[in-house]
């Protein structure tokens, strides 16, 4: 149900996305209309853990803290799957294994958070995803988050829940055409 434009099923080597086509796809993703309850979800799960205590509870709280994830999960994708891309030549889309057991996919899956293609074909160090995600993380804590929220520990702790979505995300991404075949086979 999330947006998946930056996956690549079954291909092996495809052109390279240019810096406005990696602007455009980010976008698309970013404002698309599942995004908004996904980020009432977090919202709602960050309401009930009272995390960052600033925002407050009630019906403020939640719409303070639902305002925060999308502007996090928003300009964390750009920095991710945009900026830094374009900028360091990296391909910011998810090449599925789709083939092999379910640990070496998995695995495969957890593995491209720090491995990620170059425009060039070649694995490299995902800069852009973890200095992205670092970027992100400072930006929001720093700018809208509550003040007495704006610490190092709360950053690295911004930083480490994209991360570990961004991590379980992909391993959703590995498997999504297997579970979408199973659902098809269920409607017929």
């Amino acid at each position: 149900m999330l947006p998946n434009f930056l996956t690549v099923e079954n291909v092996g080597k495809i052109p390279p996305l240019t810096a406005k086509q990696k602007f455009a796809v980010v976008a698309r993703g970013s404002f698309d209309w599942a995004q908004y309850p996904w980020y009432g979800f977090l919202s709602g799960i960050s309401q009930a853990e009272n995390s960052e205590p600033g925002y407050g509870q009630g019906a403020e709280g939640y719409g303070k803290r639902y305002g925060a994830a999308w502007a996090d999960g928003t300009i964390e994708n750009f920095w991710t799957g945009a900026i830094l891309p374009s900028l360091l030549r990296q391909d910011p889309r998810f090449y599925q294994k789709g083939k092999g057991g379910f640990w070496h996919r998995t695995c495969y899956a957890m593995s491209r958070i720090v491995v990620t293609r170059s425009d060039s074909g070649n694995n490299q160090f995902n800069v852009s995803e973890i200095f992205g995600s670092a970027i992100s993380a400072g930006i929001s804590t720093y700018s809208y988050h509550p003040h007495e929220d704006k610490t190092l520990r709360n950053t690295a702790s911004v930083w480490g829940t994209q991360v570990g979505y961004d991590t379980l995300t992909l391993v959703v991404k590995e498997f999504w055409p297997d579970i979408r075949r199973k659902l098809r086979k269920k409607e017929n």
